[in-house]
């Protein structure tokens, strides 16, 4: 696998090795060993995974951006199987060197690229494509009570999402999510 530094300490795209000839494809989605190495080559912490997440999503729809506390905050390393999603890490340590910055790559069932996001970032995704489905895998339990979220659309932090004429769609509970400079918590 090819893994690719971004310009966040800690935020990691991984770019499998994919087989394909004219009967299709094979990869090799996760190695527990070879992901290790890859974070230890880099000093970074190494996770044990607790929860499989799957999501489908329809073209706009906008999911983030999410984080849970500590004692339940999550690492995640997420994929797309089917279709296509912009997918952001925003750094919400707040004694991190890059607080308040973003990362963002594409991810697609096309490019198999897979995106790593340590605790203290927030997280979210749009779906660039009907029935895009995304698989996260997670270093801790949901619990409801120690989740929160950053406005996907915060002028502080502004992301730049690849969503000119896309209309979008949020939950409810991403409707009234805060900006950053109304973020309490602390990794």
């Amino acid at each position: 696998m090819n893994v690719i530094e971004t310009k966040i300490k800690g935020l990691l795209i991984i770019e499998p090795k994919v087989f394909g000839d004219e009967r299709g494809w094979f990869m090799e989605s996760f190695n527990q060993k070879t992901f290790e190495l890859a974070l230890q080559e880099r000093g970074l912490d190494i996770p044990q995974f607790v929860q499989d997440n799957h999501s489908l999503s329809q073209r706009g729809v906008l999911r983030g951006l999410h984080y849970q506390l500590d004692p339940y905050a999550q690492g995640k390393l997420v994929r797309v199987v089917q279709g296509r999603a912009w997918d952001v890490a925003v750094d919400i340590r707040k004694k991190s060197p890059t607080y308040g910055q973003w990362v963002g790559v594409e991810l697609s069932s096309e490019n198999h690229k897979q995106f790593w996001i340590p605790e203290g970032f927030a997280h979210g995704f749009v779906a660039l494509e009907d029935n895009t489905q995304f698989l996260y895998k997670a270093t801790n339990y949901y619990n409801k009570e120690s989740e929160g979220g950053i406005a996907w659309n915060d002028p502080i932090v502004n992301i730049q999402w690849p969503i000119h004429g896309l209309e979008i769609f949020l939950s409810e509970k991403d409707v009234n999510n805060q900006p950053l400079n109304r973020f309490f918590g602390d990794f």
